[in-house]
């Protein structure tokens, strides 16, 4: 097919786009500046900021389908005097108008990355589900289940085939924000005082969902789907740093720190959802996707972090 790829410099498109051009699809990347090049795409245009006035006529162009990854990602200090609104803007009104014009251009199929974050922001003790109720309380959540359901109202319309993919915390060759500061935390020795924690947390490898995103592009029976990705089996966050530390042959230096110390200090510090993000469990069934379509993790975590190692060494120099 050709696809057109939002956010073709991001994270999840570094792996997405090689991956489509090796099944034999032709990519049209969208980037937000002028000559920045994208390895493997077919061509690029240039797009600007987007929202709810980005004009997507000549990039929809010839398009059979559309793969959204670009989006306003969740920051811990947010500058924005109004997050929900600078959210909204690029994250639902962007998407909508995106929508809207794939519609109007004949695109066949769009895929739509959002986040578990759009069922749950904190952490929970039931398994989430599509069948879970969404609650999400963060500007990035509320955005993204906005999204979803304005991509669920102009499919309903206008016959547009949605599909969302909701996964939880990426990581992989590139990854940022507090997976790669747990990485350069292992790598220096620094003791890390979660050997106690005994929680649960979803995660997927980079190239899994680079796989299930080609998946759920072609797959006749994703038109209309909702779906949950992960690895497969949830991990602790003693057992994450564990294999983050195997992976880059250091040593994991973990105290067995009371849970109930590191909430006292986290209160006194005000870091109450930077500690839940590292020792809350969030734990994600994927039987939709598995029933659905019938995909599986091609690669296992270990797999994932040996490959986000050698690139952690690689960049580390």
């Amino acid at each position: 097919m050709r696809v057109l790829v939002t956010g073709a410099t991001g994270f999840v498109a570094r792996t997405v786009i090689p991956l489509l051009v090796e099944r034999g699809h032709s990519v049209r990347a969208v980037v937000r500046r002028p000559d920045v090049p994208v390895p493997h795409a077919a061509d690029t245009v240039t797009i600007g900021d987007i929202g709810p006035a980005t004009a997507w006529g000549n990039a929809l162009q010839g398009m059979d389908a559309v793969v959204h990854l670009a989006a306003r990602v969740h920051v811990m200090r947010d500058r924005e005097s109004d997050p929900l609104a600078a959210f909204r803007r690029v994250n639902t009104a962007g998407t909508r108008v995106l929508a809207e014009a794939a519609a109007a251009a004949g695109v066949k199929r769009m895929v739509y990355l959002s986040s578990v974050k759009a069922l749950a922001d904190e952490s929970r003790t039931d398994e989430l589900s599509e069948e879970t109720e969404p609650d999400p309380h963060s500007p990035y959540g509320i955005s993204k289940l906005e999204a979803e359901r304005a991509l669920a109202e102009i499919s309903a319309r206008t016959g547009l085939e949605a599909v969302v993919i909701r996964p939880p915390l990426v990581y992989g060759p590139g990854v940022g924000g507090n997976f790669l500061r747990l990485m350069q935390a292992v790598d220096r020795g620094i003791p890390l005082p979660l050997g106690a924690l005994e929680n649960r947390r979803s995660l997927i490898f980079v190239g899994n969902l680079a796989d299930a995103i080609q998946e759920c592009l072609t797959h006749p029976q994703a038109a209309g789907g909702r779906f949950l990705v992960h690895d497969g089996r949830p991990m602790s966050t003693p057992e994450l740093v564990r294999a983050i530390a195997e992976a880059l042959g250091k040593p994991a230096r973990l105290l067995p720190v009371p849970p109930s110390l590191l909430a006292l200090a986290a209160r006194l510090a005000r870091r109450e959802a930077m500690l839940d993000r590292v020792a809350g469990s969030l734990v994600i069934d994927d039987g939709a996707i598995r029933r659905a379509l019938n995909w599986r993790p091609p690669c296992y975590p270990a797999y994932g972090l040996r490959l986000t190692a050698e690139w952690f060494k690689a960049v580390r120099g």
